[in-house]
C-alpha cells in the first residue's frame, strides 16, 4: 500500500487517515522496502511521518492553533482513539474503519508483516527503553532493535543524537517523548533523519514493559479505555479526560457544521 492510496477524512479539524491496522502496517513495510531500494541507487527517501489522534488531540488542536497546525503536518495521522473512529462514522466525510492504537501498532508491525525491520526506540528513561527493546526482540524474530536511547537529551545533544540514529540505519524510529515534544522533534529533524518511517508513540514503551496497564479488551472495544486509564491514574488523567472528551465532541460537531455550510 502507498500513501497515495490512502483516503483521508477530517475529524474535529484534523486530517485523519481512513486505514485499517493491516493497511497501516503494509504502508510502513512498503515505505521501508522502497527506502532500501533507493539507498542502493544512492537516493534519499523522505521519511514517512506518522502522528496519532484521539479525543485529547482534537481538544488541544482546537484550543491551540499551533498544535492543530503541527498535527496536520504529519504525512499520516491515524486514529489512536476509538472516539475518533466512532465520531467519523456520524460526523465526517468518510468513516474510519477501525482504531489503530499506537500501543497495538508496535506489535502489529512484526505480527502482520513478515518483513524483518530494524527499529530505533527513543524516549522514556534508559531502563524502560532498554527493557522494552529486550522484550520486543525476544517476542518477535523479525523485530530487530538498531538502538535505544532515553528521552532526556538537551538541545545541544540533539544533533549528535540524530547522527547516532542515522549511523544505526533503522527502518522505523519510534519517538516517545510525549506531546508536543515528540511531534516538534520529528518535524524539526525530519529533513536530517535518514529513516524511512518516524512514528510518535507517547508512553508506548511503558505499555510494552507492563509499567502501564491496558484496559480489558471489552472496554477497548467499547471505546472506554480512557475510563480505565482515568480510574487507574486519577491524579494524572481524570481531570484531563473529564474536560477534553466533551470538548472534543463539541469540536467535531463544530467542524461538521462548518463543512455543511460550505
Amino acid at each position: 500500500m502507498k500513501l497515495a492510496d490512502v483516503v483521508f477524512t477530517h475529524v474535529g479539524g484534523l486530517r485523519t487517515a481512513c486505514v485499517t491496522r493491516v493497511q497501516l502496517v503494509r504502508l510502513i513495510a512498503e515505505q521501508a522496502s522502497n527506502a532500501r531500494f533507493a539507498k542502493v541507487e544512492s537516493k534519499r527517501v523522505e521519511p514517512l511521518l506518522i502522528f496519532s489522534t484521539n479525543g485529547h488531540s482534537i481538544s488541544i488542536a482546537n484550543s491551540n492553533k499551533a498544535m492543530g497546525k503541527m498535527l496536520n503536518q504529519a504525512d499520516l495521522l491515524h486514529a489512536d482513539g476509538q472516539s475518533v473512529v466512532t465520531l467519523s462514522k456520524y460526523f465526517s466525510q468518510h468513516p474510519i474503519p477501525e482504531r489503530s492504537a499506537t500501543t497495538d501498532m508496535i506489535h502489529d508491525i512484526p505480527q502482520l508483516s513478515r518483513t524483518p525491520l530494524r527499529h530505533y526506540l527513543l524516549g522514556g528513561n534508559q531502563q524502560t527503553v532498554d527493557k522494552c527493546a529486550t522484550i520486543l526482540q525476544r517476542q518477535y524474530a523479525n523485530f530487530s532493535v538498531a538502538g535505544a536511547h532515553h528521552g532526556y537529551f538537551s538541545e545541544q545533544e540533539e544533533q549528535q543524537l540524530v547522527k547516532q540514529i542515522n549511523e544505526t540505519r533503522p527502518d522505523v524510529l519510534w519517538v516517545g517523548l510525549g506531546k508536543p515534544k515528540e511531534q516538534l522533534f520529528a518535524l524539526r529533524q525530519k529533513a536530517h533523519l535518514q529513516v524511512p518511517v518516524i512514528i510518535t508513540c507517547g508512553g508506548c514503551f511503558n505499555f510494552v514493559t507492563g509499567d502501564y496497564k491496558r484496559a480489558p479488551q471489552l472496554l477497548q472495544q467499547w471505546g472506554l479505555e480512557w475510563l480505565h486509564r482515568a480510574i487507574t491514574e486519577p491524579r494524572k488523567l481524570l481531570w484531563r479526560y473529564l474536560t477534553t472528551n466533551p470538548h472534543a465532541v463539541f469540536c467535531v460537531l463544530k467542524h461538521r457544521y462548518r463543512h455543511q455550510l460550505r
